[in-house]
């Protein structure tokens, strides 16, 4: 599978994502939620990532993962400690720290951040922040195809 990554890159607060990925200052990036939804679950080592700045139409850079961490029913003080000892990788503001306190957290470490020619990202009405798609071609404009959430759901538990 391929992902697709939003960011943030709302300036002032030091919020700038992609800016810090591209810089190797930020080398993993974190979801989270109340219970457990897109991408928890469903990132694996070796898949790649492709990111674009939320508010544009253009993908990016890309990245290849390389550790992936999902966290469930944690408490306040375990959320604060993952944060804590992830802080050097995630490059997280104060403000960021707050909003991914989360009782569900997906953690995912990536190496080999490379700037791409820019992609035309074919963008739909009912997409996440985090996509799950087969290839990039798939959500670029001229030969994306209508995006499913088929391969974002999650797999059942015993």
């Amino acid at each position: 599978m391929v992902h697709l990554v939003y960011c943030d890159n709302a300036g002032k607060k030091g919020e700038k994502v992609l800016d810090k990925i591209l810089a190797g200052q930020k080398t993993m990036v974190i979801r989270g939620a109340s219970g457990r939804k897109i991408p928890h679950s469903r990132v694996n080592v070796g898949e790649m990532l492709y990111f674009m700045e939320k508010g544009t139409a253009l993908i990016t850079a890309k990245a290849t993962v390389i550790n992936v961490e999902n966290y469930v029913k944690l408490t306040d003080d375990e959320i604060t400690k993952i944060l804590q000892e992830n802080q050097h990788k995630l490059n997280l503001s104060e403000k960021q720290k707050v909003r991914w306190h989360k009782e569900c957290l997906c953690l995912v470490e990536f190496e080999d951040v490379q700037q791409i020619d820019p992609l035309h990202f074919d963008h739909q009405g009912n997409m996440d922040d985090w996509l799950i798609i087969d290839k990039i071609e798939d959500v670029v404009v001229g030969t994306s195809i209508p995006y499913n959430y088929e391969k974002s759901k999650l797999k059942k538990t015993l």
